[in-house]
């Protein structure tokens, strides 16, 4: 059994099963839980009737349940793409994070729940082959169908504490530029991306995952000089 070393409660969920070709995750997905409560999206994940799972969970006040072993394949992912693995729940651990998401007036992240997840992040990065690039949002993995954990989350808070990547995003600007270069690189990256040099529903909501993950100033999908500067220096740091 691994757990964090973390202090945490630990509440099995049956919604699991084993790994499908990877002996340690190689990636580390950030939701949030888009529920009114901490206990009530806990107990969701426990209930086999969901079809959902997740490892751990951190609540508003910093508390963190485990719900499933990092050696099992939890249900969080749904259907996702990343670098060109499409069974990404084989592939990572999840972390759900409390909030009540867009839909529910969507809040702030409390600074005592970032300190949480951003040590249990560690913890986990510790005895985890996860590269920065592979610290991820739900948004990042299905941006067709999740905006999780969202442009209020402080992924510059992470990166600060040495966890995932990131790079200061440039100034804001109202310029459109190319944008068959922004979906290359995009793909380039790792979005599931097609490169068609045309405005798509799936471009649009790549480009808005990639705003709300690291330029979150704007969220609109649109391809901006500031977007496309933003993401050339975040390539150009893997270097």
């Amino acid at each position: 059994m691994i757990r964090t070393r973390l202090p945490h409660l630990f509440r099995l969920s049956p919604n699991v099963e084993p790994r499908q070709g990877y002996a340690w995750p190689t990636m580390l997905i950030l939701h949030y839980t888009g529920m009114e409560s901490a206990e009530r999206a806990v107990s969701w994940l426990c209930t086999p009737e969901s079809r959902v799972s997740c490892h751990y969970l951190v609540g508003e006040r910093g508390e963190i349940t485990q719900m499933v072993d990092e050696g099992l394949r939890a249900w969080h992912a749904g259907q996702s793409f990343w670098k060109g693995e499409t069974d990404v729940n084989s592939a990572s651990i999840g972390i759900e994070i409390h909030n009540r998401g867009h839909g529910l007036g969507y809040p702030d992240f409390p600074l005592v729940q970032m300190e949480a997840a951003a040590n249990l992040c560690i913890d986990i990065l510790s005895r985890n082959p996860i590269s920065p690039q592979n610290v991820l949002a739900h948004s990042d993995i299905a941006p067709m169908r999740k905006a999780d954990p969202g442009e209020k989350f402080d992924w510059k808070f992470l990166h600060e504490r040495g966890i995932g990547h990131w790079v200061p995003p440039e100034s804001i600007s109202n310029d459109t530029t190319d944008l068959s270069e922004m979906q290359r690189l995009l793909s380039d990256y790792g979005y599931g991306i097609e490169q068609t040099g045309t405005v798509t529903p799936r471009s649009t909501a790549v480009i808005r995952a990639f705003q709300r993950h690291f330029r979150p100033a704007r969220v609109d999908g649109v391809a901006d000089r500031s977007t496309l500067e933003t993401l050339r220096k975040l390539i150009g740091a893997l270097t």
